[in-house]
């Protein structure tokens, strides 16, 4: 067991021994950051350059942001998201702006700095580990080679060992700098949660828009398919009814039975197709498509729609249903006598206002009618609202946003 473990440390030594890829690629990428950091340098010896220097890192904070962003994905693999771009105003209010500045002005040119000492002292092991090499190469009798004599061993010795233990704080300091550009580069948690919020609504666009899709085509597929093929059937079992009168009754009933039964196969399905995706609402729009629901409700409906701007197609679908599903409600529940539909589109905003002057007393809380209403409107970023007092009437409103 323990050369085993002798044998796996000794492994991750060469590993990350200083001729590993990961090792010339913390080199690689700590050394591209050193030349970024002069400018710092240069102001911390001169004073007067500081303040001109700290302007001038807010005004060119994005350019510096965006550098040090490709240098962490091209040399080290780590992606930080982009910032969103912010006015000028705005940058200087927010604390992503100071962050960065924090970045540029003191923490990168400090990892910079230490980058530089240990290549130096990558630079100096190189040197005395190769001392035999070229110190006999100098003249006899030169100051140096006097100095050196009798310390060559000791200092091949360190030499060696800062060849070979340099890369250590190396890889130390590149994992610093991306953790430290992590967080002072990429947006903060206010930010993150802002974007996340962004693509979850956007998603569930996404996702709406795909459902409404995948009900158009099986609606289209029922209508041009299933529904076919059973009115053909219908009509070919009411031809037999007509022409064939020579069989014997039990066959005709049969015959009968079957033709009614395709006759009400037919209505159940033209339903579903319908509460589907009606085509009307596709060939003719939204108006054209209330106007039918209003004239096969169970009671009188007084219809005022004015769409005078576009509506998106998910949108009008979850408004059709949205009343379908009301006037229903209305003639189970209301007891009323009348409704008052009333659409209106103006602003960015469809406005659906459902009427009854029924006995009241709705209540959401209480029922899937109304609870499957809000959560409708709510999957297209809409509203509902209900006002139903005890003895009536009933006012639905529900607001949808034109476009998604």
């Amino acid at each position: 067991m323990p050369s085993t473990t002798l044998r796996r440390a000794l492994v991750r030594s060469l590993r990350r021994a200083p001729w590993s890829p990961e090792v010339r690629r913390d080199v690689r990428f700590t050394a591209a950051g050193i030349p970024q950091a002069l400018p710092i340098w240069l102001a911390v010896t001169d004073s007067k350059l500081l303040f001109p220097l700290l302007a001038v890192l807010l005004l060119l904070t994005r350019p510096l942001t965006a550098l040090h962003r490709g240098r962490l994905r091209a040399l080290y693999g780590v992606e930080i998201p982009r910032p969103r771009p912010l006015s000028g105003r705005r940058m200087l209010l927010l604390g992503m702006t100071w962050r960065q500045t924090l970045h540029h002005l003191l923490v990168g040119p400090l990892l910079a700095a230490a980058a530089l000492a240990v290549l130096y002292a990558w630079g100096a092991g190189l040197v005395l580990a190769t001392l035999y090499g070229w110190i006999w190469l100098m003249p006899p009798g030169t100051a140096l080679r006097s100095d050196l004599a009798g310390q060559d061993v000791w200092l091949t010795l360190i030499g060696v060992v800062l060849l070979l233990g340099a890369h250590w704080p190396m890889a130390s300091i590149a994992r610093l700098e991306a953790w430290a550009a992590k967080w002072l580069l990429g947006p903060d948690r206010a930010e993150a949660l802002e974007r996340r919020v962004e693509e979850i609504a956007e998603s569930r666009a996404g996702l709406v828009d795909a459902v409404d899709a995948e009900r158009r085509r099986i609606e289209r597929d029922l209508h041009d398919g299933a529904q076919q093929r059973l009115t053909s059937l219908a009509m070919n079992l009411g031809l037999a009814r007509r022409t064939l009168k020579d069989v014997p009754p039990e066959v005709m009933q049969v015959i009968v039975d079957a033709h009614e039964e395709a006759q009400a196969a037919i209505d159940e399905l033209r339903d579903l197709v319908r509460g589907l995706h009606p085509a009307v609402l596709e060939d003719r729009g939204l108006d054209a498509a209330l106007s039918g629901i209003a004239a096969r409700a169970p009671l009188p409906v007084r219809l005022d729609v004015d769409l005078s701007e576009p509506i998106a197609p998910t949108v009008e679908a979850v408004a059709y249903f949205t009343v379908s599903e009301a006037l229903t409600n209305v003639a189970k529940h209301a007891r009323a006598g009348r409704v008052d539909l009333s659409v209106r589109a103006a602003g960015g905003r469809l406005r659906l206002v459902i009427s009854d002057d029924g006995v009241g007393g709705a209540d959401a809380a209480r029922g899937t009618g109304l609870t499957g209403l809000r959560k409708r409107a709510a999957s297209v970023d809409g509203t509902l609202s209900v006002l139903s007092p005890l003895g009536g009437p009933t006012t639905i409103t529900v607001e949808l946003p034109c476009a998604l």
